[in-house]
């Protein structure tokens, strides 16, 4: 059997074993030690095994548990919800403010917790009730907190952006800065929308009205003010101290983590209840995303040991005659057409072995390109029939919001992420100058 039939065979037995809706990390890791043992027979289980080792030895792993931990005794203690009320406040007044605040909310939340799960919680639970009470359009509404929540997996600390690094072997902290300019990219295409289509249709995203304004004195709008900035602040000092070089990227997920604790403890909200709910959130989420790393060290592994990169670099450059541009191009669109279907991690983890390589082979960065792997899968979220975003919505919004509704909200995000996503392959600096101005090069 040839070596492209061999790859052929892993990858239809991968998809056929994730359509019976079994684990991810189980279907991966089955598939690759299994073909292993077919190839090279006992020894072969080495091969996967040496892989895996790597994982257990890669010391930047530690701030996963350290990043996520700091998210969910922001958000479980209650300490983000100040940071909405300070925004309600001091954002209403203008039209479409709630909107605008809302998106402000999801920067920050993401910069506290790296997934967009939280995201979309924190979102729906807090920000959707105050809109729709206020008079915004449901689709507005719903579009807002799904693109939103969508940034989690861009801003530092990306969780998707830790996988990629680990699968594509590049350096975190470089990824994590990648991510920085276009997060905020986005951020400001989702707020310009925003301002333009309240300012000319006000019944999107009506102003707080007069009374409301009235009601709220300026010493409750700078009690909100101080208590919303307090995440803020550690989430700045985290990142400002690793950006400075007093900390390292593990040694600034410890700060980070201890920081939000002792947050919690000193507003007087760290009680036993939320430490172990935002504990069993932080190790559930961990172990995931680790097994999840180890089953992709194990398919790529034979993927290595296969040659099907080199395969794929023939059929495409050779055989199709494509550009390397065009190879780029239909990645995305692949990543895309994937993500309707499969979530993020399955995206990664079933072409990683092969995309990587090529992509390095054809002279592209792949710190640059793990952004618009991960930008692809912003869009592939909100992307129907099965993004991820959009039965999340679905699950956690109110029954006046109908599935037609969260399906023809995502819509004109979805074009200005496609935008977004142009802008940072045309310009390539969007994505590498924070990069080349910390580390060289």
């Amino acid at each position: 059997m040839s070596h492209e039939m061999i790859a052929l065979l892993m990858f239809s037995s991968l998809l056929l074993l994730l359509l019976t809706g079994q684990r991810v990390f189980g279907v991966v890791g089955f598939v690759g030690a299994v073909a292993s043992l077919f190839l090279w027979g006992d020894g072969g289980a080495e091969m996967p095994f040496n892989a895996s080792i790597v994982l257990l030895n890669w010391f930047p792993m530690l701030t996963l548990p350290l990043f996520i931990f700091m998210g969910y005794i922001l958000s479980e203690s209650g300490i983000a919800d100040d940071l909405y009320k300070m925004l309600h406040v001091w954002m209403g007044p203008l039209r479409g403010g709630l909107a605008i605040g809302t998106v402000v909310l999801m920067v920050a939340i993401s910069a506290m917790n790296g997934l967009s799960v939280a995201g979309m919680a924190i979102g729906t639970s807090i920000a959707l009730p105050e809109m729709l009470k206020r008079g915004y359009d449901k689709k507005m509404v719903t579009g807002v907190i799904q693109a939103g929540s969508s940034l989690g997996i861009m801003v530092p600390p990306s969780i998707v952006l830790v996988l990629y690094g680990m699968i594509a072997r590049q350096p975190v902290s470089q990824l994590w800065l990648a991510g920085v300019l276009p997060g905020l990219l986005f951020a400001v295409l989702f707020i310009g929308y925003i301002v333009i289509r309240c300012f000319f249709q006000k019944d999107l995203g009506p102003a707080l009205s007069a009374e409301e304004r009235a009601q709220i004195s300026w010493g409750e709008k700078m009690r909100l003010l101080r208590a919303g900035v307090v995440p803020l602040i550690i989430v700045f000092t985290v990142t400002g101290l690793f950006m400075m070089g007093v900390t390292s990227l593990v040694e600034s997920s410890a700060v980070g983590a201890g920081a939000a604790t002792l947050a919690a403890l000193a507003n007087r909200r760290l009680s036993f209840k939320v430490l172990d709910s935002a504990l069993h959130k932080t190790l559930s989420v961990s172990c995931m995303f680790m097994w999840i790393i180890l089953a992709a060290l194990c398919f790529g592994a034979v993927f290595d040991g296969l040659g099907a990169v080199h395969a794929i670099e023939i059929l495409f450059l050779d055989e199709w005659g494509l550009s390397p541009w065009g190879v780029l191009i239909m990645m995305q669109v692949s990543y895309i057409i994937m993500g309707m279907f499969l979530d993020d991690t399955a995206m990664l983890v079933i072409v990683a072995p092969l995309y990587i390589p090529l992509i390095i082979e054809l002279g592209f960065n792949p710190v640059w390109y793990g952004v618009l792997y991960t930008v692809t899968c912003q869009i592939a979220y909100m992307t129907p029939p099965f993004g991820y975003n959009l039965f999340l919505m679905k699950a956690m919004a109110p029954k006046e919001v109908t599935l037609v509704d969260i399906y023809g909200s995502i819509v004109p995000f979805v074009i200005l992420m496609v935008i977004g996503l142009g802008l940072v392959m045309a310009f390539p600096q969007i994505a590498l100058y924070l990069p080349q101005l910390y580390f060289g090069g």
